[in-house]
Order: structure tokens, then sequence, then C-alpha cells
């Protein structure tokens, strides 16, 4: 049962903060390596080796079709029994990093494909190698498209890093839950935690509106 308040709830903010800056410093880390990662994987799931290719596809679909909790639970609690263990913190990193890396790289296949033969064919007839054309036509273009998704994609992996609470890191929820138990002031600890968790969204969500109007200014 929610308690009412009876005191200003100021005194909870030292540790919720301290779970804040974790989720934070874990959202920044695993954006930057799934973000790289995504790029290899959407390349492998257009390459003209077939099974490159299927190993590609076969990744993501894994990793797209199974829920982010079962894969950071069989990191951490399934490898130990076979010799593999890896602390909290890792774990969450490598579990939403490579989560995120397959949603991330159909996001970079989507706006691949969206790039219009005829521009590769234009770069071919200046000749341009595969390199250049990759690099000095088709991903500079690719990556103005790309990114309002990723903005949003961000904004969706914040709100995710409170699963990591569940393999013991004292994030911005595991911390919530443990003032909860310790100060029994429920109403005022998780009312400060979703105040706590827009505070940190809500930058994220207009950083990807102009991302989205940035966008559109470059294709028109």
């Amino acid at each position: 049962m929610l308690k009412l308040p009876d005191s200003p709830p100021f005194d909870l903010l030292p540790q919720l903060l301290a779970g804040a800056l974790l989720t934070l410093e874990l959202t920044v880390i695993i954006a930057i390596v799934g973000f790289l990662l995504a790029f290899p994987v959407a390349m492998a799931r257009t390459a003209q080796n077939k099974f490159v290719r299927l190993g590609a596809t076969a990744y993501v679909e894994v990793l797209r079709g199974t829920s982010a909790m079962v894969q950071l639970f069989v990191l951490f609690f399934i490898l130990p029994a076979y010799g593999l263990r890896l602390d909290p913190k890792s774990t969450a990193i490598i579990a939403l990093s490579l989560n995120m890396s397959a949603y991330g790289s159909e996001i970079v296949r989507g706006a691949i494909s969206s790039i219009e033969q005829g521009q590769r064919e234009a770069a071919a007839a200046l000749g341009l190698t595969r390199f250049q054309t990759w690099r000095l036509v088709i991903l500079p273009q690719a990556f103005v498209t790309m990114l309002p998704s990723f903005g949003n994609q961000l904004v969706e992996l914040l709100k995710a890093t409170s699963l990591v609470s569940l393999i013991t890191l004292t994030d911005l929820t595991f911390a919530g839950r443990q003032m909860v138990v310790t100060t029994g002031r429920d109403l005022e600890v998780w009312g400060l935690v979703l105040l706590l968790y827009l505070a940190m969204a809500y930058p994220l969500t207009l950083l990807a509106r102009y991302a989205e109007r940035r966008a559109a200014t470059f294709r028109r």
C-alpha cells in the first residue's frame, strides 16, 4: 500500500541520483557499441555470400525475436555453469549492445536500401571505386536518413536499462527498489524515479525530433 509523504523527498535524491548516473553511463556505452556493431551486421545482411547473409539474418532474428531480459539471464546465470563468468556491468553492456545492434542493423539496412540505384550507377560512371561510392555517396545520405530512428532507439534504450536491476546492478530502478524497502516511502521514491527517468529521456526525445527535422531539410 502506498504511504503518503510525511517529510520532504529531497533526502532521497542522493542515492537515486547515483543510480541515475549509472543508468546514463550504461545508456551511452551501450548506444556507442550497439551503433558501431549495427553497421557490419547490416552490411553482412546484404552481402553476396549466402552463408554470411544467412548468418547475419539468424543473428538479427534471434536477438529481435527473444526477450532482452532472457538474454541478460542467459549471460549472467547460464554461462557461468559452463565456465564463462562475467561481472554484472559487463553482462549488461554485452547483452544490451547485442540486442541494440540487431534492431540498429535493420535501421541501417533500411536507410541504405532507400538510396536509389541510379546514384550507384552515377558513381560508377564517374570512376569511383566501390569503397569510394560507399564512403562518399551512399553512407552520408543513409546516415541522415537513419538518424531519427536511432534517436528514438536511444530513448528506448534508456528505458530498457532498467532490466539491469535484475542482475544486481544498482541503476535507477534498483536504487528505487532498495529505498522503498529501507524507507517504506513508496509514493515519494517511485515518484522521484519517474521524474528522473523523464528528466533523462525528454532531452533525448527533443534530440530525436531535431534529427528528424534536419533529415527532412536535407532530403528537400
